[in-house]
Formats: structure tokens, C-alpha cells, sequence
């Protein structure tokens, strides 16, 4: 998290790795974040299916960490459809390879890239075994692999992946805070 916070980059792509971080989804669907599609009263994010992968809607409980990006990037992009606009051309969203750019620029090339910033959330989250894995395979927006189940189990688990978020903001917070007092 240092190495996010100290590295010479633009502070929307800082705060895009971030978001992206914290809200466990793939770098296309983190560009592609709208202002219209974050409900800031109930702290959610509602994706499109057009935008995610697998072409389903996908609503991701924001954690305050979250909501702070969000503030963070308000005064610069509140006005826009995206919240991650394009610094060379600000009517469209970010490049997908943003982040990973970054990442490499900061010298993590090779080591971390910015799909993986899911696997270790998801890794980090399983080990806590507070956790079922319906629910962290529901955050990720995977789908169920045995059909019969997938068609008589749409469960979101929204109680929960709230909670599952909420602690990882809070993981996040103190792994940066930890890195900043070193």
C-alpha cells in the first residue's frame, strides 16, 4: 500500500487501483464505473450486465473505504458519466490497462498485476474462515458450475457480502496505515 501511496502517479489512477482493490472486480468493470450506477444513500455499487464479464448484473456493497475513493474522486469527476474519466479525452473512461501500466511503472512487473489485486482478496478472505465460499464466489460475480443449482439458487448474499467488504476495507485501511507508520 506504500508503494501505491508514494509512487508518481496521477491521483486517479491511484484512486482507480484502489477502487478496483476494494471492490474485487476485474479492471474493465473498475473503468467502467458510473456516477448513475453508484447508489451513495444505501452504499452500493449496481453494475450493468453490458459491463461485467459475464453479461449478468452485479451489485457490489461499497465499505467506507470505498465511499472515501469515491469523495476522493467526486470534485474531479462528479460532473462526468464516469467516475474514472480519461485524462487525454474525459467524455470516456479510463483505459482498461490503466492500472496495470501503473502497476508496472511502479516496478511490480511481473509480480502483481491489477486482475490479481481479486485473487488476493479472495485468498486473504478464505483464509479468514469467517466466510462461506458462496459468498466470496458471489462477490467475485462467479457463477455457480452445476446448472441445477445456478437455476434454483439466485441468492446475492447482500448481508453478508456487506460484511465480507466492510472487513476487507477495514484490512485494506490497516495494512496502509501499518505501511505508513514504518
Amino acid at each position: 500500500m506504500l508503494a501505491i501511496s508514494n509512487a508518481s502517479i496521477r491521483l486517479e489512477t491511484r484512486l482507480l487501483i484502489e477502487w478496483q482493490l476494494l471492490t474485487w472486480v476485474l479492471p474493465g468493470e473498475a473503468v467502467r464505473a458510473r456516477w448513475s450506477d453508484i447508489d451513495e444513500d444505501n452504499r452500493f455499487w449496481n453494475i450493468p450486465g453490458e459491463f461485467m464479464k459475464m453479461k449478468r448484473p452485479h451489485k457490489i456493497p461499497l465499505s467506507k473505504e470505498a465511499m472515501r475513493i469515491l469523495e476522493s474522486i467526486k470534485p474531479i469527476s462528479g460532473h462526468r458519466e464516469w467516475v474514472f474519466p480519461s485524462i487525454k479525452a474525459p467524455l470516456n473512461h479510463m483505459h482498461e490497462q490503466t492500472a496495470n501500466a501503473a502497476i508496472i511503472r511502479m516496478r511490480f512487473g511481473g509480480e502483481l498485476v491489477a486482475h490479481g489485486m481479486r485473487s488476493i482478496a479472495r485468498t486473504a478472505a478464505e483464509e479468514s474462515g469467517k466466510f462461506r465460499t458462496e459468498v466470496l464466489e458471489s462477490a467475485l460475480a462467479h457463477t455457480k458450475n452445476n446448472e441445477i443449482i445456478a437455476a434454483y439458487n439466485r441468492a446475492e448474499y447482500l448481508a453478508e457480502r456487506t460484511e465480507l467488504m466492510q472487513r476487507w476495507g477495514d484490512f485494506v485501511q490497516a495494512q496502509k496505515r501499518r505501511a505508513m507508520a514504518a
